[in-house]
């Protein structure tokens, strides 16, 4: 009966105009507490893999390929569980975004080059390499999404590498320009929250 109703309507024609971004957009309706389940459990999931891949590197001959495999997992898993707040078709769309493009881009290469060098290279060293700086850049890309932090944080260590006086007023005039932009951030933020 709904197919009958579909055809009738028009709406049979519109369904197939879709991209399949929007097709799968579609098909996660998950009401907000089953995405909030969905997203726990996805996360614990990735947290637990973490921790046990750690557990596993003190495992002689075959811990590093174990770490190595279950960390990359963990942090798959992790990622993924946002999806569940946002949807799928938002959250691609948010890494994309200019301000995460990189890091997004940095982030999944390393995680790909982990696992390349860990079984197909045979590169344990270089798998390690990748493992950092897979902690580093899901890091820079989780920051990505508390506006101003990334800013300040290189502030941050432009005032610890930067000696000169001269260098240090420069930072000190950005370090100004950035307390302005978290505090209108801020009031956007409180301004949205309010509607």
């Amino acid at each position: 009966m709904d197919k009958l109703k579909s055809v009738l309507s028009g709406e049979e024609a519109r369904r197939d105009d879709r991209t399949v971004l929007e097709t799968v957009n579609e098909a996660s309706t998950l009401g907000w507490g089953t995405r909030l389940k969905g997203f726990v459990a996805c996360f614990v999931v990735g947290a637990a893999c973490t921790i046990l891949g750690v557990c596993m590197l003190f495992i002689p001959r075959i811990g590093l390929m174990l770490f190595i495999v279950f960390y990359t997992f963990g942090n798959i898993c992790a990622l993924c569980s946002t999806m569940f707040l946002m949807g799928p078709l938002k959250q691609l769309k948010r890494m994309c975004d200019k301000t995460r493009a990189l890091a997004t881009t940095i982030m999944i290469t390393c995680l790909v080059l982990t696992l390349c060098a860990a079984f197909w290279w045979k590169n344990f060293g270089l798998a390690l390499l990748f493992c950092i700086l897979q902690v580093l850049s899901f890091s820079w890309y989780s920051l990505s999404y508390i506006p101003c932090v990334r800013f300040v944080i290189l502030i941050m260590f432009l005032q610890i590498g930067c000696t000169s006086v001269q260098n240090q007023n420069v930072i000190q005039n950005l370090s100004d320009s950035c307390e302005l932009l978290c505090r209108e951030a801020i009031l956007k933020m409180v301004a949205i929250c309010l509607k």
